[in-house]
């Protein structure tokens, strides 16, 4: 059985749902659909800033090898403010140790997309930072030459019937479609691997 780990933060954790509801467990319903021989392991923590995942990163490898490494932090990252080169060097440290440890797994970064433009709200330098934050996931997956998601929240974001009542965390319907965007990208590569 190969392994399939998804390192992120609430959005892969299923924050306020059963377990059975997170998109790396409607991963598993699709893998097993396949008849492909892997088992997705969910390693996201609520609250988890990219800062945190690299210091959690070690726990995590020691747990299982990973065939497939997916990456999806960030999102607090942005949401704190923290500064965009700061996110890239800790998804960057992640990604490189990962790949320093287990040169063979394949690598796959999830893109996010700022969720709140407030430029117009005469809050200087966000609709910049904004617009930075998004592209570091490509752009970061470029450099490093990795699978790339190009946004987990496509179709959900912004969609209040895909979200829980706090209108950031994807409920039940959200979850299977973060499910599907992940699986467009990470479905070829099992093809090929299996």
């Amino acid at each position: 059985m190969k392994h399939i780990l998804f390192f992120g933060d609430s959005l892969t954790a299923g924050y306020g749902l059963p377990a059975a509801d997170s998109f790396p467990a409607r991963i598993q319903e699709k893998i097993d659909a396949s008849g492909l021989p892997y088992r997705a392991h969910n390693y996201g923590v609520s609250g988890e800033t990219s800062a945190g995942g690299r210091q959690r990163l070690a726990s995590v490898l020691a747990r299982h090898a990973p065939d497939v490494f997916v990456l999806a932090l960030g999102a607090n990252d942005g949401l704190r403010g923290i500064a965009v080169r700061e996110t890239v060097a800790n998804l960057r440290a992640i990604l490189h140790e990962v790949r320093r440890q287990f040169p063979a797994a394949q690598l796959v970064l999830a893109g996010l997309s700022f969720p709140f433009d407030l430029g117009p709200l005469g809050l200087p330098g966000l609709s910049r930072y904004a617009q930075d934050f998004s592209a570091l996931f490509q752009g970061l997956a470029e450099a490093e030459g990795v699978a790339f998601i190009p946004s987990l929240l496509a179709g959900v974001l912004g969609r209040p019937e895909l979200n829980l009542p706090d209108r950031v965390h994807p409920n039940a319907a959200g979850q299977r479609l973060l499910a599907a965007n992940v699986w467009a990208v990470l479905e070829p590569l099992l093809q090929v691997e299996a």
